[in-house]
């Protein structure tokens, strides 16, 4: 019987030394097609079948000697009735409970997530002792939305202090954004960004806070930061993004304007499903910076229940 589908092994694999040092990943893949076949009650046969592939194959891919195409995996993952992502996870979600919370989330809109989100973060803080999270404001979005300016000039009204957690993080590490980047690349960086964000919510319970554009490419910053801050994205077309970081003296974009334009179009673009999680929006773009503050103050203030001062 012929089967569809590429063959799980590169030419000469199928006579792998039992004392050759197996690939961890392979292994661990083998383990969650094996473990996810058993959940689903499916015998060997039966999961080559319905994947296309053969059994032969299929058993090289349980047991970690088979180098498997993204193709194939489709079809295997497609067959066990799971995403690509829970056979690729390396382990990540591998605990019972956590595959039990991915099959309550699959599926849900972007509403009924958010709902979920807040309720669960709602109860892993129940019963422990932690500052009020409303009176720590974060500022998001990208570099030239207003975060530094209209954030010192919020501070002061409110007599909160200010913290530009980009400083932050450059003390923790000893040096530049950039040369954290350099040394510990983009992993190290966001660890030493949650480190930064922890040590500031726990020095503070009433704060303004400026954060990096990229703070919510890291699902566990960002998720602290939504759990403990009110949190206002400051929007702005790309248009006045460019036009701000030139103003404040960075003159690359100027280098290739339109390919700068283009790629801060697709980051923004990337970013919007993220920032939009905040408490609070504010678009910055076609006012002044006094009819900012204005707007910002306003929309805070009414938030935290702070009459403003005649």
């Amino acid at each position: 019987m012929h089967f569809h589908g590429e063959p799980l092994l590169e030419p000469g694999l199928e006579a792998i030394s039992a004392n050759e040092e197996k690939n961890p990943f392979l292994v661990g893949l083998g383990e969650r097609v094996r473990a996810l076949r058993s959940k689903r009650g499916m015998a060997r046969k039966a999961l080559a079948l319905a994947a296309g592939v053969s059994e032969r194959h299929l058993a090289n891919l349980e047991y970690g000697i088979g180098n498997a195409s993204i193709l194939v995996l489709l079809q295997v993952a497609k067959a066990l009735k799971c995403t690509l992502g829970e056979l690729t996870d390396d382990g990540a979600a591998d605990s019972p409970e956590a595959r039990l919370i991915q099959e309550i989330l699959a599926g849900k809109d972007e509403a009924a997530l958010r709902r979920l989100r807040l309720a669960m973060s709602e109860a892993l803080s129940a019963g422990q002792v932690s500052q009020p999270r409303s009176k720590r404001i974060a500022l998001v979005g990208l570099r030239g939305a207003g975060k530094s300016t209209l954030g010192r000039m919020i501070a002061e009204d409110l007599g909160f202090p200010f913290v530009e957690l980009s400083r932050e993080i450059e003390k923790l590490a000893g040096g530049t954004i950039g040369e954290i980047q350099a040394l510990y690349g983009v992993s190290g960086y966001k660890r030493y960004e949650k480190r930064a964000m922890d040590e500031v919510l726990q020095r503070h319970s009433e704060v303004v806070i400026a954060t990096p554009g990229g703070v919510v490419s890291d699902t566990a910053s960002f998720n602290l930061m939504l759990s403990k801050c009110t949190t206002v994205w400051l929007e702005a077309s790309p248009e006045d993004h460019m036009n701000r970081v030139i103003a404040q003296g960075d003159m690359r974009p100027m280098a290739s304007s339109k390919e700068a334009m283009e790629d801060l179009k697709a980051i923004l673009a990337g970013r919007s499903a993220y920032y939009s999680k905040a408490n609070l929006r504010l678009n910055t773009s076609h006012q002044d910076l006094d009819a900012s503050f204005l707007g910002l103050r306003a929309l805070i203030r009414n938030a935290l229940e702070i009459p403003i001062a005649d």
